[in-house]
């Protein structure tokens, strides 16, 4: 089980985006020295304000609402969700069959799926796609 979730606690970046896995807890994310300084800055100061540091990136996004300090702090960071969800197949000669697709959602667009839509769609999610551009804007 150990193993499993170490293959989705990843921090990895492009030109343009910051990438993390969803199995990372934000005090996972404090002590690895691959991630940046300046989002540890900002988990630090911003997002540990309504977080528990025992918090994965995967419940807390899951169960985000627009109300909480958090999500404003990630609309900042111009945020993306990478999930998988159920998805109902059309076959060829007929039929349908039901399997997981991903999909890159908007931070907004993602948290907007009440709770009942998220069991019903099978959501899971995989991954915090964070803007360069937004987290160098951002002022810690």
């Amino acid at each position: 089980m150990e193993q499993q979730n170490r293959d989705f606690k990843y921090f990895m970046q492009d030109t343009g985006s910051l990438y993390l896995g969803a199995k990372y807890s934000y005090a996972e994310i404090l002590q690895d020295e691959m991630v940046t300084f300046k989002y540890k800055s900002i988990v630090e100061h911003y997002i540990l304000k309504d977080t528990d540091p025992e918090t994965t990136l995967e419940s807390q996004l899951y169960y985000m609402t627009p109300e909480q300090f958090s999500y404003k702090t990630y609309l900042q960071l111009k945020a993306r969700v990478k999930v998988s969800m159920l998805v109902e197949k059309k076959r060829l000669l007929g039929g349908s069959s039901v399997q997981y697709e991903g999909k890159v959602m908007k931070l907004e667009e993602f948290v907007k799926m009440n709770l009942a839509q998220k069991k019903k769609c099978g959501v899971v999610v995989q991954e915090l796609v964070l803007s360069k551009l937004g987290v160098m804007a951002f002022s810690v």
